[in-house]
């Protein structure tokens, strides 16, 4: 275990709910989606860059790790090939399924948005709540708390809110029984950018880079 403090690990989670709090201000409200993506991912690079400075064993703690990748894939696949199907026949159902080229720049893109907010929601909150030793908190509610929170997260939508609590419940249990991010942000880039253009019918491409096209 890293040698972070109790008081480390809640400035940690208040400033993730702070950056939660920009979403809805930056992405939802003021429409500057791209910019707040790229300053996020920068802002919290730079402090991963920093902490690894000062603690050598950071990333190895909160899962920036490839000794257990192979471990992390196969607790990961069957959900995320079960995901799949499930995406196909609902949006076969709503008649929402959206193939466009627009995918597959968003496949090859999303995963490194997919990792920061796994580093963000799964490491930093969901592993600082389960290591805070004041706490004490039981895996199950560390668990359901952060899905609750990351659901809360994409509202108003109600697909991304129900799919997205879905998801941070699995990934909460994989997170805290195999800790590696690669694995978690890597199908959370295929599997939501496969959400969008299968039950959501929304093309994040065109949301995120259409105005500077």
């Amino acid at each position: 275990m890293s040698n972070n403090s109790d008081t480390r690990r809640v400035t940690e989670i208040i400033t993730v709910l702070a950056t939660g709090l920009g979403k809805f201000i930056f992405m939802d409200y003021l429409n500057w989606r791209l910019p707040f993506i790229i300053t996020a991912i920068a802002g919290w690079l730079a402090y991963v860059w920093w902490r690894q400075k000062t603690d050598q064993t950071i990333l190895q703690y909160w899962g920036f790790r490839l000794d257990n990748f192979k471990q992390a894939i196969r607790l990961v696949l069957p959900f995320g090939l079960f995901a799949f199907i499930g995406f196909v026949i609902i949006g076969l159902v709503q008649e929402t399924i959206n193939l466009t080229w627009h995918i597959l720049p968003i496949l090859i893109i999303y995963p490194i948005w997919g990792v920061i907010q796994q580093f963000l929601v799964i490491a930093l909150v969901a592993g600082n709540l389960k290591d805070i030793q004041q706490l004490s908190l039981s895996k199950p509610i560390v668990i359901l708390l952060t899905a609750i929170f990351f659901g809360l997260i994409h509202y108003p939508y109600n697909w991304l809110i129900i799919g997205t609590f879905l998801l941070a419940l699995f990934y909460g249990y994989v997170y805290l029984r195999v800790r590696n991010l690669w694995v978690l942000g890597l199908f959370h880039g295929w599997l939501g950018g496969l959400f969008f253009y299968t039950v959501v019918n929304r093309d994040p491409f065109i949301e995120v880079f259409g105005k500077y096209l």
